[in-house]
């Protein structure tokens, strides 16, 4: 699979280079971007060929409006890996923490990390766009009074020292990013053993037991499931799931059933499940 430029939301040492990094496996051509929804219009004006976006965390959970974002662009999961994420206090060298005013980072470090500055009420958490953008500005700008929440990788590139590591509040912290395309590229049917899918359903008693049933009997082991109102259609819900699977052809049983059962049925991507 031609790799080509990948894109990713943040700056290098961010998170999602992280992932990018360790699903590739080497150092890779990066498209920078500072949000989700840019990184998204990169990948579909060509700017990058692939992008890596995070779906959910194993702390706050899924990250809702990406989901939005691969239904509504036709985007195409080929991919995934979990990385776990060690979130670092820093700040420029011959600082304290008590020197520390304000903590700058992006808004889900700040949650993940929320019961470790319970101690330091004088301390002001700020969100920020990205956790590696908001360590560069601080080097780049000589910022004292203030710290940013990132990983070991972006404190080495950015020249900061590490006040506190991993300071997020659950020690297992793992997220799970998914690699996207929008081109009419397929992961070999040899290396699929995980799909997901999106559905709507008629509102008649059991119309969801009934779809779980039918993923059990075909053997399929559902891994997520996430609903989303329909913003056109008062209460009325879409439903994402994610499923492994051992044999395909289970998969396919299960998909034509499912295809005619539910509304709206749509695959977002049939891959290789990352999770060893």
């Amino acid at each position: 699979m031609e790799k080509g430029i990948i894109g990713i939301q943040g700056i290098k040492g961010s998170y999602h280079h992280q992932a990018a990094i360790e699903y590739f496996h080497r150092e890779v051509e990066i498209d920078e971007c500072m949000s989700f929804d840019e990184l998204v219009h990169h990948l579909l004006e060509g700017k990058s060929q692939q992008i890596v976006m995070a779906l959910e965390n194993s702390i706050v959970g899924s990250i809702i409006p990406n989901y939005a974002l691969i239904d509504k662009y036709e985007l195409k999961i080929v991919g995934e890996i979990y990385i776990n994420i060690h979130h670092h206090l820093m700040c420029l060298d011959g600082q304290n923490i008590e020197d520390i005013s304000e903590v700058h980072s992006h808004p889900m470090a700040l949650l993940q990390c929320k019961e470790f500055f319970r101690q330091y009420p004088h301390i002001r958490l700020v969100e920020d766009s990205d956790t590696a953008e908001t360590a560069r500005r601080i080097s780049q700008g000589k910022l004292k009074g203030i710290a940013a929440i990132a990983s070991k990788v972006a404190a080495d590139m950015y020249g900061l020292k590490v006040l506190s590591s991993q300071i997020q509040t659950v020690e297992t912290n793992m997220t799970r990013f998914v690699i996207l395309r929008n081109d009419d590229y397929q992961v070999p049917k040899e290396e699929v053993n995980k799909a997901s899918l999106k559905f709507e359903l008629s509102h008649k008693r059991g119309s969801l037991a009934s779809v779980l049933n039918v993923m059990s009997d075909c053997r399929m082991n559902l891994t997520k499931i996430q609903s989303l109102p329909k913003a056109e259609t008062p209460w009325k819900y879409s439903f994402f799931v994610a499923m492994t699977f051992e044999n395909y052809e289970n998969y396919e049983k299960a998909k034509t059933i499912l295809g005619i059962m539910c509304e709206h049925f749509k695959v977002l991507g049939e891959y290789k499940n990352g999770r060893v």
